[in-house]
């Protein structure tokens, strides 16, 4: 909202943050368009004064995007008005906030403190959520735990520019691992992979101002997934160059240098370069034999060697190695935890495209029945994947009647939606 006094939201955040004239602005938007690797991206300070004025334009292209992760606020909490076309802007392509999606409208990553300036418990305070939405993921269905998770962030935002030392540092790197758990959900869980890529750059800017090699490690190993499932190996295997460079600088566990090579496993498998894919996860396996003299950060909750074989079950059958696809992923099933329902589902999956695969549409039809009560329970995108994958190689069996009641429980009114590829 303006005044007639001007934009004095765009004023008073310019002031607070150390920037007492118009032309300091321009110099510090030069300087942190170029720390986001944005060419070109430069205004005078004419612009500046038409953003202070009674109506302020609404920021053109990458401007917006620096404005926001320099004062670390909205547009529209500077006091920018924006004049929606379709749900989106004509310069800045931005959906509007608060339509119950789980991260549309998240904040960028506060740069700079502000003035006011919270009490040292807060970092333990948010970081005690952190934890907690780290368990609930595993067993809490992701529409009902995404949007807490994207507004813990939003609030990680807030506090960020309200702390300075080592409490900063404490919740940047919480905040790095919200922003991955909601990019997660986004990737594995609601299949949107497009938003999942924007949400992991802001847990990547998070992790920066926590100068945490070791989450940015996992959060550009988690980036590498989506180019992988559209088959852009490149971009994939250069997400991963990096994922391997932030390794280095941390004292990284053996788990986690083997969680690599078993991402890079499934992008390679995702891609067709089959070989290369048990080549790697063979690393994998000599990797965690041998150990590493770092723990695992206790984020680390998505791997283990139970996972890791699941992994090679999954390139064993895609591979075409059926009985040894088949003893591996049994073999993971019986040592699955309890709370690993989500990865349940997987596994199920691909034990029925393993017996489709081997001419047995009864079995694969029955761990298939299996994956669907099991999604019943805890939903879980991947788990649907790999079912409808299994459903596909049925279809030389289509008229028997196991396929057939298969079909009933896969287009039930409750999973139809979910079973249709999006």
């Amino acid at each position: 909202m303006t005044s007639p006094k001007g934009n004095v939201r765009l004023k008073s955040a310019r002031i607070a943050a150390g920037y007492p004239t118009q032309q300091a602005l321009c110099d510090a938007i030069a300087e942190m368009a170029a720390d986001m690797g944005l060419r070109g991206v430069a205004v005078t300070v004419r612009t500046v004064r038409r953003w202070e004025s009674d109506n302020p334009p609404w920021p053109k292209g990458d401007v917006g995007a620096v404005l926001e992760r320099l004062f670390g606020q909205s547009l529209e909490d500077l006091g920018f008005t924006p004049s929606w076309t379709g749900g989106q802007h004509a310069g800045n392509v931005r959906a509007p906030a608060g339509d119950g999606t789980a991260t549309r409208g998240l904040p960028a990553v506060p740069h700079q403190k502000v003035v006011v300036r919270q009490p040292d418990t807060v970092a333990e305070d948010f970081m005690a959520v952190t934890r907690a939405h780290r368990r609930l993921y595993w067993t809490v269905a992701p529409a009902t735990l995404s949007t807490p998770v994207s507004e813990h962030a939003r609030l990680g935002c807030t506090l960020l520019g309200e702390t300075a030392g080592s409490s900063r540092r404490l919740i940047a790197s919480a905040l790095a691992e919200s922003f991955l758990l909601a990019g997660r959900l986004e990737f594995f869980d609601l299949q949107q992979p497009d938003r999942a890529g924007e949400t992991l750059i802001r847990a990547l800017q998070a992790a920066g101002e926590a100068d945490d090699h070791l989450m940015g490690c996992a959060i550009l190993a988690h980036r590498a997934f989506i180019p992988a499932w559209e088959q852009r190996r490149e971009e994939a295997a250069e997400q991963l160059t990096a994922a391997r460079v932030y390794a280095r600088r941390g004292p990284a566990s053996a788990d986690l240098l083997a969680w690599l090579d078993a991402v890079e496993a499934e992008c390679e498998t995702r891609c067709g370069n089959l070989r290369t894919a048990l080549h790697l996860i063979g690393h994998a396996e000599d990797v965690v034999a041998a150990g590493a003299e770092h723990s695992s950060p206790e984020w680390l909750d998505w791997f283990s060697e139970t996972r890791l074989a699941a992994f090679r079950g999954h390139t064993q059958l895609k591979v075409g190695h059926l009985p040894q696809a088949r003893e591996t992923l049994k073999t993971v099933l019986d040592e699955l935890p309890p709370e690993a329902d989500k990865q349940r589902s997987v596994i199920l999956g691909d034990l029925a495209a393993v017996e489709a695969a081997a001419s047995a549409p009864e079995e694969a039809c029955r761990y298939a029945t299996l994956a669907l009560d099991q999604l019943n329970t805890t939903w879980y995108a991947t788990g649907m994947a790999r079912v409808r994958s299994a459903r596909r190689a049925l279809a030389p069996w289509q008229h028997k009647r196991c396929v057939r009641d298969l079909d009933d429980r896969l287009y039930a009114w409750n999973t139809t939606v979910s079973a249709l590829p999006r």
